[in-house]
């Protein structure tokens, strides 16, 4: 990955975009929060960047998650407003990070690239801790869920939420897209010895949406549910007729997907439950 770390300086006025990653345990989201005393990813980012340049700077990012949600394939964008280079962008900024927030890359992009406007698709993943006791590792990245879970069954579950539909019954009531319609392009539950994953990629996602998929299909894997509820849940677009909201702690943003015209390295394999 060193050809997106170049030592060579770029010119003020570039735009430059980043892989960043972070456990989001301890921030209240992605998004700045003037109006409020809270840690958010966002400043705590923009702060290092800061440092860097000498000179406050904003990004914008592909997706902004919750309180407590996780990135591990987020990007960013901004356009740099001194002269410095790719390496001074990804260890000066983690130089001046938390160790649980960290640039993985930086390098220049063509102006047309934006990290929310410019992206194809967006990927999550869903973790959960299946075992009749809570591990006592990976807290707050993990949610744990006692009940034995079909993993096959909520796959089969899930494949009534391909395609562009209306996702009303799975959107959070402070949500403020204008339309609840989303083109979900891919998803999957499968399951590691005590773990089970649900991926789900999508052009863009509502509010809680994942969230809300996730606590429903763990209603119809548990037995409390039978099969074919989460179709029903789906047409009726009665978020009330759904299961309660999945805790934050095992999601993830796992990678989002550009045209190859801008030229962004590929997402490795994560460790652990984050391998592809």
């Amino acid at each position: 990955m060193t050809e997106f770390i170049s030592p060579d300086p770029l010119p003020a006025g570039t735009r430059v975009a980043c892989r960043v990653e972070y456990d989001g345990s301890r921030y209240n989201g992605w998004q700045s929060q003037p109006h409020r005393n809270a840690t958010t990813v966002q400043d705590t980012l923009q702060a290092a960047l800061g440092s860097v340049a000498a000179t406050p700077l904003r990004v914008q990012c592909a997706g902004r998650t919750d309180t407590g949600v996780h990135g591990f394939g987020q990007i960013v964008h901004f356009d740099a407003p001194v002269e410095r280079s790719c390496k001074a962008w990804v260890f000066g900024t983690n130089a001046n990070l938390p160790v649980d927030v960290r640039v993985h890359w930086a390098q220049p992009v063509a102006e047309t690239f934006h990290a929310r406007f410019s992206a194809r698709h967006r990927r999550y993943r869903y973790v959960i801790a299946n075992a009749p006791v809570r591990p006592a590792h990976f807290s707050g990245q993990l949610t744990w869920q006692r009940y034995p879970l079909d993993a096959d069954l909520m796959d089969a579950e899930a494949q009534c939420l391909l395609g562009e539909q209306d996702f009303s019954a799975f959107r959070a009531a402070a949500c403020q897209s204008s339309s609840p319609n989303r083109n979900v392009q891919a998803v999957s539950v499968s399951r590691r010895g005590s773990l089970v994953l649900i991926d789900i990629q999508a052009n863009a996602f509502l509010h809680h949406m994942v969230r809300n998929i996730a606590g429903s299909l763990m209603a119809v894997g548990s037995g409390r549910k039978t099969a074919g509820w989460m179709a029903e849940v789906l047409t009726g677009r009665d978020r009330s007729a759904a299961a309660d909201t999945a805790a934050p702690d095992g999601l993830y943003l796992m990678e989002v997907g550009y045209p190859r015209e801008f030229g962004l390295p590929p997402l490795p394999d994560g460790p652990l439950f984050l391998e592809r």
